[in-house]
């Protein structure tokens, strides 16, 4: 539970720290936290599954129990950072390819 909450978190964070790197690709803070938000869920799950950084889904169907160790809470914070920059950074510029259209 707690390693979600990182993970959306950092993506919140992600997404608006790529809306300030790339303008005009900004949504906004609100939607530049939306899109991180996403892709901090989705990167998260994604290594998750793949035994890297994060919980594995073993852990999850087993229920996870207890609090996860440092190591898993740096990874899923990482994965919550780079998900969210990328997903900001698809939609925006999918945005920017719809407005020149």
């Amino acid at each position: 539970m707690i390693g979600t909450i990182i993970s959306l978190l950092t993506g919140a964070i992600g997404g608006n720290v790529a809306g300030k790197l790339m303008p005009n690709s900004s949504l906004g803070t609100l939607w530049n936290s939306v899109a991180g938000i996403a892709g901090g869920g989705i990167g998260s799950t994604i290594l998750g599954m793949l035994g890297i950084g994060a919980a594995t889904a073993t852990d999850v169907a087993a229920g996870g129990g207890g609090m996860p160790d440092v190591g898993t809470l740096l990874g899923m914070g990482g994965s919550g950072l780079v998900g969210g920059g990328v997903v900001m950074a698809i939609i925006g510029f999918i945005k920017n390819m719809m407005n020149k259209g």
